[in-house]
Order: C-alpha cells, then sequence, then structure tokens
C-alpha cells in the first residue's frame, strides 16, 4: 500500500478501545481525513502526543484496502501550541475554528488555503488574546473559502448594487437590493457593515493582526455568520458555547 504523508493539524482525537484512538485531521495536501492510529496511546515512540487536538504534525498513513478509516502510522515533529492553553477563551476560539474547518470542508477535498488559516489562527492565538475581530475573521474566511461568501456588495437575486443606507438579507446569498426586498422578509444590516466585511475579504487571508471594528459592525457581522452557519452546518460548533456573548 502506498504510504501517504503531509503536515497536518488535528481537529479530533477519541480514544477507542484501550489503546487505540481515531483521530479528525485537516492535511494541508489532503483535506479533511479521518484516520485509526492502532496503539497510539501505548507507542510514544511513533506518536508521541503529536495526536492531541490544535497539534500540527508531519502524519504518515496508508489507505485501507477495503474502505474505511486511514491506517494512521506515525507523526513527525508535533507542534502541541500550548501556549493555547493559557486561557479558556483562547483554547475556546482555537477550538471553534478546527470545529468549524471540520464542519465546512467535505472529507478529501484538497484546500491549502483553509489549511494556511487554520494554521495562522492556532499561531496568532498563541501569542494575542481572543477577540471579536479574531472570531469574526475566521468565520468570514473559512465560509468563503468553503464557497460560500454572501452577496455584499450587490444584490443576490439581480446583481444591482447597493445604494440603501440599511438593506434585508437573504440566508445563504446575502443582500437584497429595494426592489427584490420588497417580496422579502429578513434580518436587516447597514451597507458600512458590508462594506468593513467586503474589505476584510481582500485582506490576506492569514493576518489576523491589527483589525478593529465599531460595536455596530461586530453586532450586524455576528448575527450575519450566525445565519449563514446555522444553514451550511448540520449542527453548530460545541465550542460556540464557550464563547462569552458578552466578549466574543
Amino acid at each position: 500500500m502506498n504510504l501517504h504523508s503531509g503536515p497536518a493539524i488535528i481537529l479530533r482525537s477519541l480514544a477507542y478501545g484501550e489503546a487505540d484512538r481515531i483521530v479528525t485531521f485537516f492535511s494541508r495536501d489532503y483535506g479533511r481525513l479521518r484516520g485509526f492510529a492502532r496503539s497510539a496511546r501505548r507507542s510514544r515512540k511513533r506518536f508521541g502526543a503529536a495526536l492531541e487536538p490544535l497539534t500540527e504534525a508531519v502524519l504518515y498513513w496508508n489507505e485501507p484496502s477495503r474502505g474505511g478509516l486511514l491506517n494512521l502510522q506515525e507523526a513527525d515533529g508535533g507542534k502541541p501550541h500550548l501556549e493555547l492553553r493559557r486561557d479558556l477563551e483562547v483554547i475556546a476560539l482555537a477550538s471553534y475554528g478546527c470545529e468549524l474547518t471540520e464542519g465546512l470542508c467535505g472529507e478529501g477535498e484538497p484546500c491549502p488555503e483553509i489549511f494556511e488559516v487554520l494554521r495562522a489562527l492556532l499561531d496568532h492565538l498563541d501569542t494575542h488574546p481572543a477577540t471579536p475581530e479574531t472570531r469574526l475573521l475566521i468565520e468570514l474566511r473559512l465560509l468563503s473559502l468553503s464557497g460560500y461568501t454572501p452577496h455584499l456588495t450587490d444584490c443576490c437575486r439581480c446583481g444591482n448594487p447597493l445604494e440603501q443606507e440599511t438593506v434585508l438579507l437573504d440566508i445563504p446569498g446575502g443582500a437584497l437590493c429595494p426592489r427584490c426586498a420588497q417580496s422579502a422578509s429578513g434580518e436587516s444590516v447597514s451597507l458600512p457593515t458590508l462594506g468593513t466585511l467586503a474589505r476584510s475579504l481582500r485582506v490576506t487571508p492569514t493576518l489576523f493582526r491589527g483589525f478593529r471594528f465599531s460595536s455596530q459592525t461586530l453586532r450586524e457581522a455576528r448575527n450575519l455568520t450566525y445565519l449563514l452557519l446555522r444553514h451550511h452546518l448540520p449542527t453548530l460548533p460545541k465550542s460556540l458555547s464557550l464563547l462569552s456573548p458578552n466578549r466574543l
């Protein structure tokens, strides 16, 4: 059987039986995958602590002969991101990013850009506090890279530019012009907020430092991303309950 390898980020790791693990990981070159690590909880030489959630490592695996889980063989050079565990909000936001990645990305669909964004999030949170801006950026970027970018600068139905100060939202499409909004009902959002979100998506997607949004933008944008995630995900991430509604 061919041996595959590559950098990966551990999204989820579950104990199985007395010594094994079932691991969900996001590979830079292969996308979201699931593997079976036999005797992983006994063999420190083969895996060490590299299969813990939020860890970045080079994984080695074989394809199964009859379908099912991949056969994880070993891991090299684990980067455990231990600094994430210094603060509940920090590790909650890091876990939230991993859960979003798992939920939005199809299995076995390569997307190196998503890998780099998730890696950048973990690196950023290693040395910076969790902020509402960081949460909003990871939501927007993962939605966008997964193909779920809403219309922010033009009408999602007719394509006309938006000119009203406040517009209605048509989930999952995005903003509506006044004419199309006549036959619709939904949440409203201000044009300045949509403009801020559109500009944010044009920035280098691995950059998380230096962003400051108004309270109105954060409030309206959080509502928009929540509606989009509720639409596109089978279930909302469990770590969402750990993010303070007053701060994040």
